[in-house]
Order: C-alpha cells, then structure tokens, then sequence
C-alpha cells in the first residue's frame, strides 16, 4: 500500500512514521522544497527533531511524485484546508482523502469534510481524529483514534491499511460528531489553560471542563451529529488528552494568556480560529456556549480573564 501524507507538520510526520514502521510506502509532502531536500538527507524532520525518519518514509515536494498513493492523508493546518485543495486537488489521484485537521473553517464556517466536498468532490472523503500527540505517535506508544466515515465499507478497508499494532483506529459513520468533538475540544482546551495559568486551581479545571464538554455536545448534536459520539475518543477522550497537558498547543496557548504573558505561537494553534467559528455556529443554531463565547472573546481582546471569570460565575444558577 503507497499512502501519501500531505503536509510535513507535526502530526502529519507522526502518522508518516507510524504507517512507515508498520510496513507502508508513504510519501511525506511538504510546502517547502528545501525542507523536503534537508529531510530527505538528513533522515530528520524538522517538526520532530528527535525522531528519525524510517525507512519506509520519503520527503517529497512534488506533488507529482505521489501520483501513485492509493490513500491520501490530508494533514495541512484547519485554515488552510480550502486554499490547498482549491490549488492542488486537480493534481492529487482520485483515492480516498483522509482529514487530518481539527477545526472549523472561519470564512466558511464548513467543517473539513464540507470543505473537502466543495474543493474536491471527487475524492471519498473521511476523518481520522482522536486524542493523540504527534511525539508520541511517532515514538511508537500506543495510541488510540477515531476514523470516521459516512460509506461503513471505505471506513472499513481504511481502518484495516491505516491501524498498525501500536495505532488503533475505530470505526464511526458520524462524521459530523466526529469532527465537532476534534474542533471544538480545542477551545474549551485553551479554556482549561487560562484557567491553571491564572491560577484558580484543578477545581475549575474540571468544572470549565465539565461544562465545556456539555457545550460540544449541544452544539454538535444541534448541526447532526450523534450524541453518543461525544462519549467517544473524538470527543471525551480528545477533550481529556488536550486539557491536561501543556504538550497540547491549545492549552499551552491558554496557559500562556492566563499567566499574563502576550498571546502568540510559532505553531499553529487550531482553537484559535475555531473558537471564533464556533460562536457563530452556535449563534446560528441557537445553541447556548457560554465557556466557548469567553474564550473567543478572551482571544479577540474584547475581555480580560478577569472579566471573562467575572462573567462565567456570574451567570444564573441552574440544574445540571
């Protein structure tokens, strides 16, 4: 099986490396020619320095050399979905696109999969998310994800070339759910770190996430989704992972702002964008996110923490 990764980021070499360990011929596309040359040579990405590429994985920048994959992954930033199928799907093959992104596009307000379908509709589309850090992955540890897919029998046969024996993927025809709880768990992530940055304790923590959680749901299962989708990896179990570690971009964002120190990253930070999507879905469905509402304007410097904290123990007592 040739598969192609599509996009040299973190997690995207992650997924090159595990698939390559399990005996796959994958080829790892970057933006950057230069970056793909100096990966080629030196067997080292530059996303995870302290891994090693194996053998199976090679760095390309020409799209054409992946004319031959029989599986895409798609693993370019949320926001940057559009632009890069919008450009290059006429060059990709007609083999089943995997979505790698978590995130809500903010000019379209489509999920992955809907922008996927609008750039590139002639590509069977799914969706692999889940709670799994990209340095782990890569290392081999054991790793746990969701593959969503509306047609049971694609999902299926991707499910059987893309699980390797320390990456396990299960099954879901919810991709709406699916997507929803990757995207969403970002911003009640970045929650979580302005809460431990600012201080107020474990307690409020488990409360943001808690009631975070709740929000997914809500606004999930407003737009299609399946509630019992969100007692699963993509939506529990991703919420748990990213906020609880500072390995996660989104919290550390978060603990960064709540800590007083000026927002900003090198690194892409998905529940940014998101954040400010999310509000406006849920303005649109009628949905109530008040956690997802003070973070985007947390984010937007429209409020400080401190009347963002105001703002969320001040609302009405009410029945879980």
């Amino acid at each position: 099986m040739t598969i192609a990764v599509l996009g040299a980021g973190a997690f995207g070499t992650a997924l090159a490396c595990a698939l390559a360990d399990a005996g796959q011929e994958v080829f790892l596309w970057s933006r950057s020619a230069q970056q793909a040359k100096t990966s080629a040579a030196t067997r080292k990405p530059p996303r995870l320095p302290d891994i090693t590429f194996p053998k199976g994985v090679s760095p390309i920048s020409n799209l054409a050399t992946a004319a031959n994959a029989e599986i895409l992954l798609l693993a370019v930033p949320a926001q940057k979905t559009a632009q890069f199928l919008a450009k290059h799907a006429a060059q990709l093959p007609k083999v089943p696109l995997v979505l790698c992104a978590k995130g809500i596009d903010l000019q379209s307000f489509q999920l992955q999969s809907d922008v996927a379908t609008t750039h590139a509709p002639n590509h069977p589309v799914a969706v692999l998310t889940g709670p799994g850090f990209a340095t782990e992955i890569a290392r081999g540890l054991p790793t746990a994800l969701t593959l969503a897919c509306e047609d049971a029998a694609l999902g299926k046969a991707l499910q059987r070339h893309l699980s390797t024996d320390r990456l396990r993927l299960y099954l879901s025809t919810d991709t709406t759910g699916a997507q929803l709880g990757g995207a969403l768990k970002n911003v009640i992530a970045i929650g979580a770190g302005i809460v431990i940055g600012a201080g107020l304790g474990e307690s409020a923590r488990a409360a943001l996430m808690t009631r975070g959680f709740a929000e997914m749901r809500r606004l999930g299962t407003a737009m299609g989704g399946v509630d019992e989708t969100f007692n699963g990896l993509s939506g529990l179990g991703d919420l748990t992972l990213t906020c609880g570690s500072d390995m996660s971009r989104n919290f550390a964002q978060g603990l960064t702002i709540g800590s007083g120190v000026a927002q900003g990253s090198s690194k892409t930070v998905e529940g940014v964008a998101t954040a400010q999507a999310a509000c406006t879905l849920a303005e649109r469905h009628k949905v109530e996110m008040p956690v997802a509402q003070v973070v985007a304007a947390i984010l937007s410097r429209n409020i400080t923490v401190d009347e963002a904290i105001d703002a969320l123990l001040s609302r009405p007592l009410k029945q879980e």
